[in-house]
């Protein structure tokens, strides 16, 4: 059943969502996609995550494809983090017995990643994609640097790095909902982010699966490794895969990647049913 609507954020902005459900999940996932794109970008992904029993829920980020607020702007670093909390605390309501997991790509890796720090065991697991969680390639730097307002903006130019093959970044540059500009301030409100997240990666202890390009010109492979190798998790994964670009959902390997993450998540989605189901048989006894 898919179901679209618009609901409040933490401050009242109005965002954009679409649930994907299935009948008795497995799973729970919430994608939160990246800089400048939209939710709709997620559909193959949520096609596969369907098939295999997850219910999916997306969103657009405020000032991004059908959400209200200011075009492509950040007032603060952890203002991702508190739209995505209203929308994982709508999941857990909704499948209150589900594992509960965040996918985020890009800028929504960021803020996956983000929550991961300041809500330590609220969902069971993260699968980050391209995730902009250090900046080792600069991406910010010029708009941290430069002389202009925040609400200033540059255009998007991201077009030719998203992925390999011409089709995706020509459609990626077509799409209507795809805007085509981005502030000075999002980058700096970012910016704070990476440092806090450098600083604070000890907060980070949740199950994860980090997935990078190992040829993503746009965000670092780096920032994966140093993420991987900085966060307290006992329970992480890291690939990079060699020759692939920024969107790994979208390469030409794509499928090989999806299914990467796809046994990840079921092999931890099972171990929360078995665990709940203990939990459950101990409290018989």
């Amino acid at each position: 059943m898919v179901q679209e609507y618009m609901f409040e954020s933490f401050d009242g902005t109005e965002l954009y969502g679409k649930t994907d459900s299935v009948a008795d999940p497995r799973g729970v996932v919430v994608i939160v996609h990246g800089l400048c794109e939209h939710q709709g970008r997620y559909d193959y992904l949520t096609m596969r995550l369907n098939a295999q029993g997850y219910s999916v829920y997306r969103f657009d980020h405020r000032g991004h494809g059908r959400s209200k607020g200011t075009k492509v702007f950040y007032s603060a670093f952890d203002e991702i983090a508190k739209d995505i909390d209203v929308v994982v605390d709508r999941a857990i309501a909704e499948n209150p017995e589900a594992p509960l997991f965040i996918v985020g790509h890009s800028m929504g890796g960021y803020g996956a990643a983000l929550y991961g720090h300041l809500h330590p065991g609220k969902v069971d697991g993260y699968v980050l994609s391209g995730a902009w969680t250090r900046d080792n390639k600069g991406l910010g730097t010029g708009a941290v640097e430069a002389d202009a307002p925040d609400l200033a903006y540059m255009p998007n130019e991201l077009g030719d790095g998203v992925c390999s093959d011409p089709s995706v970044g020509e459609a990626y540059m077509a799409d209507p909902y795809v805007i085509k500009e981005m502030s000075f301030g999002l980058f700096r409100a970012l910016h704070k982010g990476h440092a806090w997240m450098r600083e604070n990666a000890s907060r980070f202890v949740d199950p994860v699966l980090i997935l990078h390009g190992g040829d993503d010109g746009l965000v670092a492979p780096k920032d994966s490794l140093e993420l991987y190798e900085q966060i307290a998790s006992w329970d992480k994964s890291l690939r990079i895969y060699a020759g692939l670009y920024h969107e790994i959902f979208n390469e030409y390997d794509k499928d090989a990647v999806i299914e990467d993450a796809l046994d990840w998540l079921n092999l931890h989605a099972d171990l929360e049913f078995i665990d709940v189901e203990e939990e459950e048989v101990e409290g018989d006894e």
